[in-house]
């Protein structure tokens, strides 16, 4: 695997080959905050019917890591040094992930994120900290 590198550090999520596998799409990502949404298929589904919990977990931890990054203007990335994740329902429809940085230093950021439905229930919630990086440059 190669790092995602680019000019546009704004736009490097959507380069990113597993975000685009889930179809996930950053509604925005500025001033500590940040927005993901999805829409549930067949191939994120689990026995149930709902969307995998995978799935949410990793929309709960990109949601964070893109709050995380807005405060620097993307010139860094941000990886994940723990997450904590509860789930209140099945995610069915099209599922939104708002993340909020609660805190943060020069070296790392506290958040908070929710996965809501189309209703607006509470789908998942997580709390985790991100470790900032510099950015891959390209070979």
């Amino acid at each position: 695997m190669q790092p995602v590198t680019g000019a546009d550090h704004r736009n490097l999520f959507g380069q990113v080959p597993f975000m685009r596998l889930l179809d996930a799409r950053r509604e925005f990502s500025e001033g500590g905050r940040a927005r993901l949404v999805i829409d549930a298929r067949p191939e994120l589904g689990n026995v149930i019917g709902a969307v995998h919990g995978g799935v949410l977990v990793t929309l709960l931890d990109v949601a964070m890591a893109s709050a995380a990054v807005s405060l620097f203007d993307f010139a860094r990335t941000a990886v994940t040094l723990n997450l904590n994740t509860s789930f209140h329902a099945p995610g069915r429809g099209r599922l939104t992930a708002d993340g909020e940085v609660v805190q943060h230093d020069a070296s790392v950021a506290w958040c908070r994120a929710t996965v809501s439905d189309e209703a607006g229930r509470l789908v998942a919630q997580a709390q985790g900290s991100f470790r900032y990086l510099p950015l891959p440059q390209a070979a």
